[in-house]
């Protein structure tokens, strides 16, 4: 198969340099960490890919062709009882947001992403070239006592045509939750609303399903106070505003819910943090940046480094930025969250307390956060190339030579803060894991053609560098606590990025390379610095991020982010692309 390049060879350079840069040193791991992992369920070949644009042949088994795993993601997970339930995503790496410039297909030996080429997008010319690659999301329950995978999507697909084609128009199931009997499984829908189905989690029998078309994207649940909430986002990608929903349903009426934040920004995460609700939010930018010019051809028409001054760029809106808001107190009223509490939340931080550069911090997202020792600890997401994106968009480069210097510079690893009395008078924030200098464009140095240089975050990071020393390392995707723990899972962009060829340094490096596969790592104590549980996507360097995580104890069930759609060989011991359920176990 002739290999495509997913990143055009101008940009590798660039991000393959990453390696180089300097990087604080992070602990060594335990030779012998105090967790067991085990592999639980893995998605199977479910389609047979003879080419792009080409009809795909019966199978599998494929007699023409080879396999292909579509079902890429555990999205959302939730437990009842002696069950886990979740909800897939396929081929979340090719499906890209309303707006999106989708240019040719993407052909590798590790993925493909067909888009308007797929046989659904040729089948319906009306379909968006950006979801030509969306199937239908999946349902499984996985029993913890017989060790038993069983497949729940016919008992929605079957239910009635309503039911099926709410399923077949979910992007995924992105979020999960399980509440006083009732399990609850919900994604974006690719025509406009998010999509809700609930199971009985005693018995197992499907309630139904609803749209809640107020909303457009759903990522996460948490149970606070004895009440479920769930964050939401409004408009288009869910980019215009942001909402906390209160789940006040049951059994027999399971889609009901009233609104309990209004933010300026779409929810990413929630946890219960002293008597509070805490929420982590994605900015506009996120969104918007999906119709920005691709950062990887657009250089202004100038001839050398001349041309018009650049324009500094736009005051900061601090409630646009990537942010942790805070409830009223749960307890303060009626009990939980309510109606009146929605416009009494507040802004304890934002990206702009550490991102020197302007531009660059209106890309950061947030991604997991979690109450640990008495501290909220929260990380950075920073989606690939967004923020070169960007920074484009607003300072068009005159020259390669500075694309590549905005490649280079606006590539972020994530960053883990803690927090004390957030919001009083004796608020303190440390960077736990971070940079004390970071790049920053200066729009009129050189005359105004503008220069990049190391500008100070104002902070001193107490453990290490971004990304625990993995400058591939982008997501800090999620949080949990077990067993008197705060496990933190990761998203790596190494094999993505370098096209699964590690490079070698040269000699002389001081910097350690990365791994291939998501990272998990553990902070035992407060007071102490974190330690990699594992840095290889638990034995498969395709397992791309650590989606997401729940709690059984002192046990964690985690579900893998893993988009290598292509890497089906059956060779035992060959890394396999699709999602992946594992339990992290104390030994």
């Amino acid at each position: 198969m002739q290999r495509r390049n997913p990143l055009p060879r101008r940009l590798l350079p660039a991000l393959a340099a990453l390696i180089l840069l300097p990087t604080f040193p992070t602990p060594a791991s335990a030779d012998v960490p105090p967790e067991s992992v085990r592999l639980l369920a893995k998605a199977a070949a479910d389609e047979c890919f003879a080419g792009v644009g080409v009809d795909y042949p019966a199978g599998p088994p494929c007699a023409v062709g080879q396999p292909k795993v579509n079902q890429s993601y555990v999205w959302g997970l939730a437990q009842a009882g002696r069950r886990l339930w979740f909800g897939t995503g396929a081929n979340v790496l090719c499906l890209k947001p309303k707006g999106y410039q989708v240019r040719e297909p993407i052909l590798n030996d590790d993925y493909v992403c067909e888009f308007n080429q797929s046989q659904p997008a040729r089948n319906n010319p009306a379909w968006p070239a950006t979801l030509g690659d969306h199937r239908a999301p999946e349902v499984y329950t996985y029993d913890l006592a017989t060790e038993r995978l069983t497949e729940r999507t016919a008992d929605i697909t079957s239910a009635s045509p309503a039911d099926a084609d709410l399923l077949n128009t979910t992007a995924g199931l992105r979020s999960a939750a399980s509440h006083q009997g009732v399990v609850l499984l919900a994604g974006p829908s690719v025509v406009g609303g998010v999509n809700v189905f609930a199971f009985d989690g005693i018995t197992g029998r499907y309630l139904g399903s609803t749209n809640l078309s107020a909303y457009e994207n759903i990522r996460h649940w948490v149970v606070a106070g004895g009440v479920l909430y769930a964050g939401v986002g409004v408009g288009i990608n869910g980019g215009e505003s942001g909402k906390v929903l209160r789940w006040t349903g049951d059994r027999t009426s399971p889609f009901t819910f009233t609104e309990v934040a209004d933010l300026p920004t779409q929810v990413a995460d929630l946890t219960e943090h002293q008597g509070r609700l805490y929420v982590s939010t994605w900015p506009k930018a996120i969104v918007e940046g999906s119709v920005a010019p691709s950062p990887v051809s657009t250089v202004a028409p100038a001839s050398g480094d001349g041309g018009t001054p650049l324009a500094p760029p736009p005051a900061d809106d601090v409630n646009d930025l990537a942010s942790i808001w805070m409830s009223p107190l749960l307890a303060v009223g009626a009990p939980g969250l309510n109606p009146e509490d929605a416009g009494n939340w507040k802004q304890v931080w934002s990206a702009a307390e550490y991102e020197p550069d302007p531009v660059v911090r209106r890309a950061y997202a947030l991604g997991g956060l979690a109450s640990f020792g008495g501290r909220l600890y929260w990380g950075t997401m920073h989606v690939p190339l967004q923020a070169t994106a960007l920074h484009v968009s607003v300072y068009p480069p005159r020259t390669q030579a500075q694309l590549q210097a905005t490649v280079q510079n606006t590539q972020r690893a994530f960053a883990v803060f803690q927090g004390q009395n957030l919001g009083g008078s004796h608020e303190r924030i440390e960077t736990l894991y971070g940079e004390s200098t970071l790049p920053a464009f200066d729009p009129t140095a050189n005359n105004g053609v503008g220069a990049w240089a190391p500008a100070s975050t104002g902070v001193t990071p107490v453990y290490g560098g971004s990304g625990f020393g993995d400058p591939f390392n982008l997501y800090a995707w999620k949080m949990a606590v077990a067993g008197g723990r705060l496990y933190i899972g990761t998203m790596d962009f190494a094999y993505i990025s370098l096209e699964g060829q590690m490079p070698t340094p040269p000699a002389g490096a001081t910097t350690t390379p990365p791994t291939f596969g998501s990272d998990l790592w553990a902070f035992d104590a407060p007071n102490r610095p974190a330690r990699a549980v594992d840095t290889g996507g638990f034995g498969n360097p395709l397992n791309q991020g650590v989606r997401t995580m729940i709690v059984d104890g002192s046990t964690l069930y985690v579900g893998m982010a893993n988009p290598m759609n292509l890497r089906t060989d059956p060779t035992p011991g060959v890394p396999k692309g699709g999602w992946e359920l594992i339990r992290v176990s104390r030994r």
